[in-house]
């Protein structure tokens, strides 16, 4: 290639790179807030989930507000790099008034049935599965139409102690 058309195409790319509606990949918005829905689409909530940072373990966001009825669908993605014998994650979204410490509790027992407790399966609104290290789970559901403060976490063993918890605020 001789340099007039490497001068072009170098040319051709930065004018590419500055034209209306590119955004570099460091200026780029989350997905989840960069387009409205089309009517009738459910809304996209991304949440990550990695390695503990010491004794934390927590989710990219904590909170999450919805309107009663509104469809979600959440994605979950693991950035974890331990293997996934040892580390996965899930999100379970709780009925209103479940006491997520307890639901962990009898999670934490239940490896067989993907920390997800048969006894307490009548709490569980909406969950993914178990993500490990590069993998993603999504979901769609309907958000309660009952106001109030609903409590997600994750369910494998010693997550939720770590603070890997939240609250889903339907209002």
């Amino acid at each position: 290639m001789n340099v007039r058309v490497s001068i072009a195409l170098l040319a051709a790319m930065a004018t590419a790179a500055t034209a209306p509606g590119h955004l570099a990949a460091a200026q780029a918005k989350p997905a989840a807030t960069q387009a409205k829905p089309v009517a009738g689409a459910p809304r996209l909530v991304v949440l990550t989930a990695g390695d503990p940072v010491g004794e934390k373990m927590t989710y990219s966001r904590n909170a999450i507000a919805a309107a009663p009825g509104e469809r979600v669908k959440l994605r979950l993605v693991s950035l974890g790099q331990l293997p996934r014998t040892v580390m996965t994650h899930n999100w379970v979204l709780l009925t209103l008034g479940a006491d997520a410490k307890k639901f962990s509790e009898a999670a934490a027992l239940t490896p067989a049935t993907g920390y997800i407790p048969a006894a307490l399966k009548s709490q569980i609104v909406a969950k993914t599965d178990m993500v490990g290290p590069g993998e993603q789970s999504e979901i769609t559901f309907t958000v309660p139409n009952k106001p109030g403060a609903y409590p997600f976490l994750c369910t494998f063993a010693g997550h939720f102690a770590a603070g890997m918890a939240g609250t889903l605020t339907v209002k």
